[in-house]
């Protein structure tokens, strides 16, 4: 008989089955709320997407990302396969009634979360902070999180957001009264509140997978500011502020935030931000806490209530019975001209003649090659050799989810672009290093990046982040794999053969740099919202 923690004689007493623990098909019903959330984006949020699509002028860069990025939800949905291939730290919000066995709940959660793990659905992203090693499975010291709390109501409330790293890495706080760039003094007031904000999403650029969305913790200290501003990303896109002056703030927000042009995948546009939501708790006469968590346009989370003595689903959260369509295969097509720059289709190995024709806005079509590397992998070729050589070859900052069939033949089930900025102190020695021509992320790179694409003949190419499916399925064959064992799969150097891989040059061997140019812009506009707003 299936229980809380597998069967009776697996660990689940009968004495705990007769005092009411047991609920059959509480498992099940975790399983499928961490499937649906990894797979298919809310309603509230295909409904923000739709709408920023027709914000942004036909065949510009940003339009062309939000066409991909609708067609890469729908393949989701259809295939049921993750949305972004970085499926992020799980983190469950449980509402139980008095004396439920949260114990008991919690062993059976973690099962469902190895489960999705074997089966393709989540990525294995734990990883032990000192020795790098991964889990395999998403479980480990604090792996996932857990956020209990019991109420009088009679049945079981499980919330699940899957915020991946990339967006994570954007999360800010800051500590009024502070100074701000671009803003000046931003001091312990609503409108030192309104800078911090404003400032966090400058600061993101398009390095947390804009357009996006965010939750803001006002007070607490260090540790529950943050909790409050994730927990604002529980609450649905098109609700109304119950304090009036953070709905007012949330209001602001939106409207001036979009007025920083940073746009999708920091390309530029009339879309940065889909949502704001402002939280406020009690704090300490000698702090301020402003906390912001950002979250990327694959804004995963989904829940769902259970009847508490079965387990069984009663109901979802967050769906709406007819789901909103983002993807429309004509306007698609009409968005797919190119209109800041050329098409070019490349067969890897490239050569440098190749290379230095592309300018920034051009887009490129990759056939041939591709190897993926990280950070453990970037650090590691400092000091070695490559396994293969990379001469004219393209790297991409990839960490995909993999299957591996019985007669051991490896599948790419999600493989989107990782934030290329952490390689930043390695990346322009790797590529004179290894002769590589072409380097594929999401956010851009910096100066030192820059001058290597220069010295060496390379380009930085910028993927759609998020696009886990459209660019899995430019995957051909897996043709091999290095330091699976050593680094597990996210970080391990996958040899892969694509046909059509697109992405757009954003730093060529010029000298030039879309990023640096929508930063300086950004800040400019930016810079325009420092006199006071709220008094």
């Amino acid at each position: 008989m299936q229980g809380n923690c597998g069967t009776i004689k697996d660990g689940c007493s009968r004495a705990a089955v007769e005092r009411g623990f047991y609920m059959e098909h509480f498992k099940q019903s975790i399983l499928d709320l961490i499937i649906a959330t990894s797979t298919n984006l809310p309603s509230d949020v295909r409904r923000a997407i739709a709408a920023s699509k027709l914000k942004e002028e036909v065949g510009t860069r940003s339009a062309l990302a939000l066409s991909t990025i609708a067609q890469n939800i729908q393949m989701a949905h259809e295939t049921t396969q993750p949305i972004c291939q970085d499926t992020g730290m799980p983190t469950f919000f449980i509402h139980c009634p008095v004396g439920a066995n949260q114990i008991v709940m919690k062993r059976q959660v973690q099962e469902a979360i190895a489960e999705a793990t074997r089966l393709g659905k989540l990525r294995p992203n734990s990883v032990d902070s000192l020795t790098g090693k991964n889990s395999g499975n998403n479980l480990g010291p604090e792996t996932p999180v857990f956020h209990f709390e019991q109420w009088e109501k009679d049945y079981i409330e499980v919330k699940l957001i899957l915020k991946g790293g990339g967006c994570e890495n954007k999360n800010i706080q800051y500590s009024l009264p502070t100074e701000l760039e671009g803003l000046g003094k931003a001091g312990r007031d609503l409108d030192g509140i309104r800078k911090c904000i404003l400032h966090s999403v400058y600061q993101a650029q398009g390095q947390g997978c804009s357009a996006g969305f965010i939750g803001v913790g006002i007070g607490g200290d260090r540790t529950t500011g943050y909790e409050l501003a994730k927990e604002q990303l529980l609450r649905e896109v098109y609700d109304v502020n119950q304090i009036e002056e953070l709905g007012k703030l949330e209001n602001y927000i939106m409207e001036t935030a979009n007025q920083l042009e940073i746009g999708t995948m920091g390309f530029g546009g009339s879309v940065t931000l889909l949502g704001c939501k402002v939280g406020v708790i009690n704090r300490l006469p000698a702090s301020f806490f402003v906390s912001v968590a950002y979250n990327c346009w694959a804004y995963r989370r989904l829940g769902i209530e259970l009847d508490a003595a079965t387990g069984r689903i009663t109901k979802w959260q967050y769906r709406e019975e007819n789901e909103v369509q983002v993807y429309e295969p004509q306007a698609a097509a009409d968005h797919d001209n190119n209109g800041d720059g050329k098409t070019f289709v490349l067969q890897a190995p490239i050569s440098e003649e190749q290379v230095r024709q592309l300018k920034v806005g051009d887009v490129v079509v990759i056939n041939g090659p591709m190897h993926t590397g990280r950070d453990a992998l970037h650090k590691y070729l400092i000091d070695h050799d490559s396994p293969v050589s990379m001469q004219g070859g393209v790297l991409y900052h990839c960490g995909p989810v993999m299957l591996q069939d019985e007669d051991g033949t490896w599948h790419v089930k999600a493989a989107g672009p990782t934030t290329s900025s952490r390689e930043e102190p390695y990346q322009a020695d790797i590529i004179k290093k290894f002769g590589i021509r072409a380097v594929i992320g999401k956010g851009g790179m910096g100066a030192k990046t820059l001058r290597g694409l220069q010295e060496s003949g390379a380009v930085y190419l910028n993927a759609i982040g998020g696009a886990a499916q459209y660019y899995a399925e430019c995957v051909k064959n897996v043709d091999g794999v290095d330091f699976l064992d050593e680094f597990g799969i996210p970080e391990a150097m996958w040899h892969l053969q694509v046909d059509g891989f697109t992405a757009i040059v954003t730093m060529d061997s010029d000298g030039n740099s879309l990023h640096a140019d929508i930063d300086e812009l950004s800040k400019k506009k930016l810079e325009a919202f420092k006199e006071p707003v709220f008094a």
